[in-house]
């Protein structure tokens, strides 16, 4: 992984040209630094909520203590001239909620990635569990991840046709539906790859509708930071998932040999879940307003009003 990033920063650094920006300013350090710590934070109590304990001084603590400093970093960011975040663009209505359904839609994506190998490898002396190896287990979510990438186009299309934002509710809802799947046919690999492929089907098409639903609602010189700020809510999504489903796996088990296993209850639980906050997402959808009529333009010094006005096409043709 460390390699694999090593060289995407490589590539970036050499491949990618430099695009000159209308309106420079300096980097936010203090901004990344206090984010930065306040996530990482904030995350760390609730990976280990599962190994801690929710209620454990250190679980407590980490989280805490990361929403101490993003609360700190909130106050940094609205006082300073060039902020990493613009908040006041954050808070914005279209955009909050299609951050909030980033949580849901992220949670729901993880808790697949979870459940399913432990159910495919888990010994068939259990009754439930398909006894597969770990290279079959692979071979049979592999499927998957090709929906992810298959239905990307078929979002954007959905995107023309539909709108983002019913693009993302019905991404939710196929989402929603994998996992429905997944909490009735258990009972044999193929079904839990069909299942997975459905649930995929659903992240490929949510997921490349949340970008367009921000990039329509904040002005262009604040794109970057906006769709990074919803990935990170997406990130803050499966990492919850990480914590609930391990929680739940773990607070009903079952004796086999000397080992504690998951009983089939955990396994629906956690699918029930998934399709829970899928769900959610829908509904949270359904309250993304439509798409701001005007986005107002902030003018860097020295760059004319007409110049600006001509970065959103739509602002400028409404003028």
């Amino acid at each position: 992984a460390a390699g694999l990033a090593a060289l995407v920063l490589l590539s970036a650094w050499f491949l990618v040209p430099h695009v000159r920006d209308a309106a420079p300013g300096r980097f936010d350090v203090v901004g990344a630094v206090g984010l930065s710590v306040g996530l990482v934070s904030f995350l760390i109590g609730i990976s280990k909520a599962s190994t801690w304990g929710w209620t454990d001084p250190k679980t407590l603590g980490a989280m805490v203590a990361g929403l101490l400093v993003l609360l700190a970093w909130g106050f940094h960011q609205v006082r300073t001239d060039q902020p990493l975040v613009d908040l006041r663009t954050t808070a914005r209505l279209p955009v909050l909620m299609t951050n909030i359904a980033a949580v849901a839609v992220g949670f729901g994506m993880m808790a697949q990635a979870i459940v399913v190998p432990q159910l495919l490898e888990l010994p068939e002396i259990t009754g439930y569990g398909l006894g597969q190896s770990i290279l079959a287990a692979g071979l049979w979510m592999a499927p998957s991840g090709l929906m992810m990438l298959l239905f990307a186009p078929v979002s954007a299309r959905l995107i023309r046709t539909i709108g983002a934002k019913r693009t993302l509710m019905v991404g939710a809802t196929v989402l929603g539906s994998g996992y429905v799947l997944g909490f009735f046919l258990m009972s044999a690999p193929w079904q839990l790859m069909v299942a997975c492929i459905v649930a995929s089907a659903g992240v490929g098409i949510g997921y490349a509708a949340m970008p367009t639903l921000i990039m329509d609602n904040v002005p262009m010189t604040e794109a970057a930071s906006a769709v990074g700020v919803n990935g990170l809510m997406r990130s803050i999504g499966t990492t919850t998932a990480a914590a609930v489903m391990a929680t739940v796996l773990t607070s009903s088990t079952m004796q086999v040999g000397d080992f504690a296993l998951p009983t089939e209850s955990a396994f629906r639980w956690c699918f029930g879940l998934g399709a829970l906050a899928a769900f959610l997402g829908v509904a949270i959808a359904a309250f993304i307003p439509r798409r701001e009529t005007t986005v107002t333009e902030p003018v860097a010094p020295g760059v004319p009003e007409a110049q600006s006005s001509q970065s959103d096409p739509a602002a400028h043709a409404q003028r």
